[in-house]
């Protein structure tokens, strides 16, 4: 079984990525404390689609089955 972690971001958008809650607070979190402007770089779930997330934007992470 593959984990799914769930972003919020400010607009209230919602999105599903590859990966467990505490690898994704650890990229958003590499993110904010790199370069200016650094992303967090996930991949979708259901499209396996790369997504690049503005960590300053992200309001909430969610564990979620897959």
């Amino acid at each position: 079984m593959t984990s799914w972690t769930e972003l919020t971001i400010i607009t209230g958008d919602r999105y599903r990525v590859e990966r467990d809650v505490r690898e994704v607070e650890r990229a958003i979190l590499d993110a904010a404390r790199g370069s200016i402007m650094q992303f967090a770089w996930l991949v979708e779930a259901e499209t396996g689609e790369d997504l690049a997330f503005n960590p300053d934007h992200v309001v909430m992470l969610r564990a979620v089955g897959a």
